[in-house]
């Protein structure tokens, strides 16, 4: 096993068991229903996780699948993702529903090109969906998650890192393959909580000893 698979192996077992004890808790977590995970996702996008929660129950309540969301008004889902703000998001959701009842028979799509054909599902949203709801190892690839690979394996990353192959696959090697849904989540909860942008909580972080960023302060 070379250094960089050990050194990746060694991450997902530390994030990992992190996660069991730390990770936080979203009711979209709780559920790998297709629908309920793209709904999710498309909220997640420029939003804080916990801005998302209450919008997120209110929505399912409301539109507990595809059908109901594609039956109801325009000005009613705009209501409902109000809170959210980005008022074009209620004409993407509405969208995206017409288009599943169309093409896919009300099913959400498992092929990543059918995914990122919806309106406004771009690769993170696609990535995301494969994983929790169909259990893809698929790489979550933002600014958090190429944060915390750049980190941990010394290189160099900027806004446009997510974009590069050879950055989407050093995040690829902390995933888990063999439970990537929790694998991911514990990559994102780790960003979000220890791993910050500006004053890393180096002092906690589970995994300090082997991150080229902590050995070299």
């Amino acid at each position: 096993m070379s250094v960089l698979q050990d050194n990746a192996t060694f991450v997902q077992v530390e994030l990992q068991t992190w996660f069991e004890q730390s990770g936080r808790i979203f009711p979209w977590r709780f559920d790998h229903d297709p629908y309920h995970v793209l709904i999710a996702e498309l909220m997640l996008r420029r939003t804080q996780a916990r801005q998302v929660i209450e919008v997120y129950k209110r929505f399912i309540r409301q539109y507990p699948n595809i059908s109901t969301l594609d039956e109801a008004a325009n000005e009613e889902v705009e209501t409902v993702l109000y809170p959210l703000g980005l008022k074009w998001r209620a004409k993407n959701f509405k969208a995206v529903a017409r288009q599943i009842i169309l093409t896919h028979k009300g099913m959400v799509p498992t092929a990543q090109n059918e995914l990122l054909a919806l309106p406004g599902v771009g690769p993170y949203v696609t990535s995301a969906v494969l994983c929790f709801a169909f259990g893809k190892a698929t790489v979550l690839a933002d600014t958090n998650t190429v944060r915390v690979a750049a980190r941990f394996f010394g290189f160099a990353y900027n806004a446009e890192s997510r974009r590069k192959k050879s950055v989407i696959e050093f995040i690829g090697q902390l995933v888990d393959k063999n439970k990537p849904d929790v694998s991911n989540y514990a990559l994102l909860d780790f960003a979000a909580l220890v791993c910050l942008p500006r004053r890393p909580l180096c002092g906690i972080c589970p995994i300090a000893s082997h991150c080229q960023y902590f050995l070299a302060t």
